[in-house]
């Protein structure tokens, strides 16, 4: 059996949005009986060139909702990109995870070959679909994923592999 794009692509972010939402209702519990200030961690980094937890969960939303949208011939929507506490980020995830469950397979299977055009600051790139999807999107979503749960973990809250890959 082969597996589509849409099957490849969909549910994995959803996935990696679901666990990311549990990975942070994690850090903000962990705030919370530490007594200690959420926007702390919202702002925390690993290295001071590297973005914040915050701009982690930011990215790891645009690439999942710019991905679905894109191979489907989409424009995605914008977001704000104010968030700054662990409820609006999770609002975020919502309205993230939302936009991904209106696609259906039949928006998406079919786009290996799909040119996808992207601007990236000053440099246009293009892809096909496949390439997009597979070197492009899928990792940013992972990198940033795990980035946002170093973060926490480095911070001292306790989430482990398991709250990372979710239930398998």
């Amino acid at each position: 059996m082969k597996i589509s794009m849409y099957q490849a692509s969909v549910p994995a972010f959803i996935r990696a949005l679901n666990n990311l939402a549990a990975v942070l209702a994690k850090g903000a519990a962990h705030a919370a009986a530490r007594k200690i200030d959420p926007t702390v961690l919202v702002n925390s980094r690993l290295f001071p060139d590297m973005f914040p937890l915050a701009r982690q969960v930011q990215i790891v939303t645009d690439n999942a909702k710019g991905g679905a949208a894109r191979l489907a011939g989409l424009q995605p929507p914008k977001y704000e990109d104010n968030e700054a506490s662990f409820p609006e980020l999770m609002a975020r995830l919502d309205k993230t995870l939302a936009y991904l469950k209106t696609f259906t397979p039949d928006q998406i299977d079919g786009s290996e070959e799909k040119t996808i055009t992207l601007k990236l600051g000053k440099e246009t790139m293009t892809f096909q679909g496949m390439p997009y999807l597979l070197n492009l999107v899928l990792p940013n979503i992972y990198f940033h994923s795990v980035t946002a749960y170093n973060i926490l973990r480095h911070s001292g809250v306790d989430i482990g592999k398991n709250d990372y890959l979710g239930k398998l």
